[in-house]
């Protein structure tokens, strides 16, 4: 096995430890707010963030302290996502200097993110009255920290793989959080990965940015893009691999490490989407061109209809292809396929752009189950892609309604 599924989280790597508190930011005082992953050195980071032009003060200063293509840090508090504030950037940087003051690590080496209510005023006294207890927990508690970046997430969202390069043992875990406001074109929500393998910033980065578009970005809860979206990955070398500086064999190899990290995750946000109760996958084939398999997957994931449908059980395959028709690409519809997939088996609706017959029964059955496959063939070529949501339901609109109060 190329990739081998173990425990830890993003505590998993050589060298990483982190930790989740309760500091006072929430009302709630189940519900942890403040978490910490540190790296035991300076480790090549790179970030992506996210494309909305209201962005939350952290990712300001994240990006400033991460120029340099390293770090050491990661901060994030929940509850309240630094946006829109007066003195953001200040709270922002004030965290940062927390980090080096508990820690000795330079603020300069800090990741910093928030996420939760926007134009909220935050408060740094929780955060600091906090840090003692933040920091002297810190260890194998990636599960805690993944617990303290939640909002309406109801899991926490973790995943670790180990495998070799270069005859050496590497691992990668990560954590994130998001379940709504999630059509980014970036990255998506929060996501902190961990890695001991060791690889240049400059590399690290291109990798990154070319894994997003494949995977990050083919998620879709509800078409919003979030304000604060932040993914950062770190590789602090302790694994002892060779370090990667150029697009070589080991570099493929860990870029496909990540990808299935992503991956993984990528599924666990739609599938825990805000009132979800189905993660819906479309897989596209056939394609003239990956950008065209790419723009149709996400439009079909998108559509409000076809997501309201799925929730009801429907197979209302003419949605499907209304979706496909308005995503803004060439297709020859009069060549599309539409098949519904689950455990429950596969049932064609929709051939050369027509319907064919098929029991409503089965049908039903398919699309009762929490996992479905939206399946399109385009008939139109060789290139494919994946999307990632899930359904529409009365409890997303009841989570919104009254998110802020």
């Amino acid at each position: 096995m190329q990739f081998k599924q173990i425990e830890g989280g993003v505590c998993a790597p050589k060298g990483f430890t982190a930790n989740g508190v309760h500091c006072g930011i929430r009302k709630n005082k189940i519900k942890k707010d403040l978490a910490m992953i540190v790296s035991e050195q300076r480790a090549a980071t790179a970030c992506v963030y996210t494309t909305n032009l209201v962005k939350g003060a952290p990712i300001l200063v994240t990006k400033e302290n991460v120029a340099d293509g390293y770090a050491q840090a990661v901060i994030v508090n929940s509850g309240n996502a630094n946006t829109c504030n007066a003195n953001g950037v200040e709270i922002a940087r004030q965290m940062c200097s927390l980090v080096e003051a508990h820690t000795g690590i330079a603020q300069t080496d800090v990741v910093v993110a928030s996420t939760g209510v926007i134009g909220q005023p935050l408060s740094i006294e929780p955060i600091a009255g906090s840090m003692e207890e933040l920091v002297k927990g810190l260890g194998n508690c990636s599960h805690s920290a993944a617990e303290a970046i939640m909002t309406t997430d109801t899991v926490p969202k973790e995943i670790s793989y180990a495998f070799t390069l270069g005859g050496k043992e590497v691992k990668i875990g990560a954590i994130c959080k998001g379940v709504g406001m999630i059509c980014p074109n970036m990255a998506t929500m929060l996501m902190f990965v961990c890695t001991d393998a060791s690889i240049s910033p400059s590399m690290l980065q291109k990798m990154l940015s070319a894994e997003v578009k494949e995977s990050l970005n083919m998620v879709s809860v509800d078409r919003d893009t979030s304000t604060n979206d932040t993914m950062c990955v770190m590789a602090n070398g302790l694994a002892g691999n060779e370090t990667i500086d150029k697009v070589n064999a080991d570099y493929k190899k860990l870029a496909k490490a990540l990808h299935v990290v992503c991956v993984d995750l990528c599924r666990k946000i739609a599938k825990d989407g805000e009132g979800a109760t189905k993660l819906l996958t479309c897989e596209v084939v056939g394609a003239k061109s990956h950008k065209i398999a790419k723009v149709v997957a996400k439009s079909v994931i998108n559509s409000p209809l076809v997501k309201a449908a799925m929730f009801g059980s429907d197979a209302n395959w003419g949605r499907v292809l209304c979706a496909i028709g308005y995503a803004g690409v060439p297709v020859d519809v009069a060549k599309v396929e539409v098949s519904f997939l689950s455990k429950e088996g596969k049932v064609l609706v929709c051939k050369d752009g027509a319907g064919v017959p098929f029991s409503e029964e089965e049908a039903t059955k398919v699309l009762k189950q929490d996992e479905v496959v939206i399946a399109v063939n385009l008939h139109d070529g060789a290139h494919k892609a994946t999307a990632w949501g899930c359904d529409l339901t009365y409890e997303y609109v009841k989570i919104n309604g009254d998110y802020r109060t």
